[in-house]
């Protein structure tokens, strides 16, 4: 058992957050400012987007500089007092650890780019012969060679080497080539480097990417292994998050937590984000099974998630996401109730809950805005906090903010919100209740609509997010949250966009 077993996390966009000094970004002053706020909410964990200096042709994963703080954010220091001012508040900070790849405006990444060789050739992968080979960008350096890219044209991938290197391609080095055993060694210092200033955990952004074509695994398993013991042997308690979407197989590869996405498997996206439209990248088609119609199998999650479970037990744990950076919100073309829905979901379900920042209070993913610093269909998820009915919601004096705050009337903000009340209430009872932790049991009583299941042998959870009318038999114990079910008898008539939640 480690600290995520009732954790509730906070995910923050700091350039998104709150800018206090008036130059329309947000930064980690900030980010102090409102831990109060944070903690009123009931988290006790929050995970910051990158913050070390980067070109922003990817918003901060784009990284030039592994050991400092973007000056837009502030400084180390000021990193540091938000640790230590959390840390004081008995919260954890979790650090967005961007580890397979750089900016092409890194330093290394110059140095590599160089005809000669030099202690940074191959810290990136280089396909050798710029006209006699397909794969990589080509025509960028001085050096005849593409380098091949993690995910945009600007993020060179860092090279830890190649699981089974083909003999005909020499340009891909095996996992021990000294310059891809220099590459992890690296990586194990800027681990150091942000831990010795208060950081309790590491979310690794694209973290089954960082040894090519390793087609079974085992080779990214034995390095997180590596690397999850090298952080062990400075700080015990410290944690690794995977960006992987697969936690049997992630967190079995050292991880102790491991969320679902919207890519990778269907899981997650058959609950909330399966209908076209919804202005995602990577979509499954379908019927979410969160959707007025009632046409959603919830099966396609449990499949997952059931499987999952046994292969996790007593490892690490499902991270439950409200939402995050790059998909549409949570709340977008849904009302309050079906939002109330599901987050109770969120918050019931085996795992630990993470809330994108504002999905708290309902904000909404607004269409057609420009792409700013490589968002693009993302942008509409990225916009700044809204706080109050000031000037940008409360989020910054500038004329120029960094995105613009939503203008539609009635537009949610903390002070006016109709939910956070709710989502404050939810919290509270999910930390206090330890049948809700990761590691309470789980058990299914009716798979489709509505759900019902249990936790820990004393709560049930029932959830019908369709608009039709059901009736269940009523368990016993009292009602500790209910919307649109009434109890009659010894049953409870289920409502269309309703849930009850009852505790023996």
């Amino acid at each position: 058992m480690n600290w995520l077993n009732d954790a509730v996390v906070y995910e923050i966009y700091p350039q998104s957050f709150l800018d206090t000094n008036g130059d329309g970004i947000g930064d980690l002053r900030g980010i102090i400012e409102k831990l109060d706020y944070i903690e009123d909410c009931g988290f006790n964990v929050i995970w910051l987007n990158p913050i070390c200096e980067s070109t922003y042709y990817d918003a901060g994963y784009d990284v030039t500089d592994f050991y400092k703080v973007a000056k837009r954010y502030g400084t180390n220091e000021d990193y540091r007092e938000l640790c230590d001012k959390a840390h004081g508040k008995g919260m954890k900070v979790i650090f967005d650890l961007v580890a397979g790849h750089t900016s092409v405006g890194h330093p290394w990444f110059k140095e590599s780019c160089k005809a000669e060789k030099n202690e940074y050739t191959n810290r990136y992968i280089w396909a050798d012969h710029t006209f006699e080979n397909s794969e990589g960008i080509a025509g960028y350096a001085e050096r005849d060679a593409n380098y091949v890219t993690n995910f945009f044209w600007c993020q060179p991938a860092l090279n830890y080497g190649y699981a089974h290197p083909d003999p005909e391609k020499p340009w891909q080095l095996p996992v021990t080539h000294p310059d891809c055993v220099a590459t992890k060694e690296e990586l194990k210092k800027i681990i150091d480097f942000w831990t010795d200033l208060g950081t309790d955990a590491f979310r690794v952004d694209m973290a089954a990417s960082l040894i090519k074509g390793d087609t079974d695994g085992s080779f990214m398993k034995a390095f997180w292994k590596e690397i999850k013991e090298h952080m062990h042997a400075r700080n015990p308690e410290t944690l690794l998050i995977s960006e992987w979407g697969f936690p049997g197989t992630a967190i079995n590869s050292g991880f102790d937590c491991d969320f679902y996405l919207h890519s990778g498997q269907p899981a997650y996206t058959s609950l909330f984000r399966a209908e076209a439209g919804r202005n995602t990248t990577m979509l499954f088609p379908g019927h979410s099974y969160f959707n007025l119609e009632g046409k959603g199998n919830i099966n396609t999650y449990l499949d997952v998630i059931e499987k999952d479970l046994d292969a996790i037990k007593g490892k690490g744990y499902i991270g439950h996401i409200t939402g995050n950076h790059d998909i549409p919100r949570l709340a977008y073309r849904r009302t309050a109730e079906e939002l109330k829905c599901a987050l109770v979901f969120l918050f019931t379900m085996p795992g630990t809950p993470f809330v994108y920042y504002g999905d708290e209070i309902g904000m909404d993913y607004i269409e057609g805005l420009k792409s700013k610093e490589g968002s693009y269909t993302r942008t509409g998820s990225r916009t700044p906090m809204q706080w109050n009915d000031k000037k940008n919601h409360g989020f910054s004096d500038s004329d120029t903010p960094y995105l613009p705050t939503d203008a539609r009337e009635n537009a949610p903000t903390v002070e006016n919100s109709e939910i956070l009340p709710f989502v404050k209430e939810l919290i509270k009872y999910h930390r206090e209740n330890k049948s809700l932790h990761a590691e309470s049991s789980f058990e299914v009583k009716v798979a489709g609509y509505p759900f019902v299941f249990e936790r820990g042998n004393s709560v049930t959870v029932a959830i019908n997010p369709s608009s039709r009318t059901f009736e269940i038999d009523r368990p016993l114990g009292e009602v500790k949250f209910s919307q649109n079910a009434e109890i009659v008898g010894d049953k409870i008539k289920m409502k269309g966009v309703s849930f009850v939640i009852i505790e023996e």
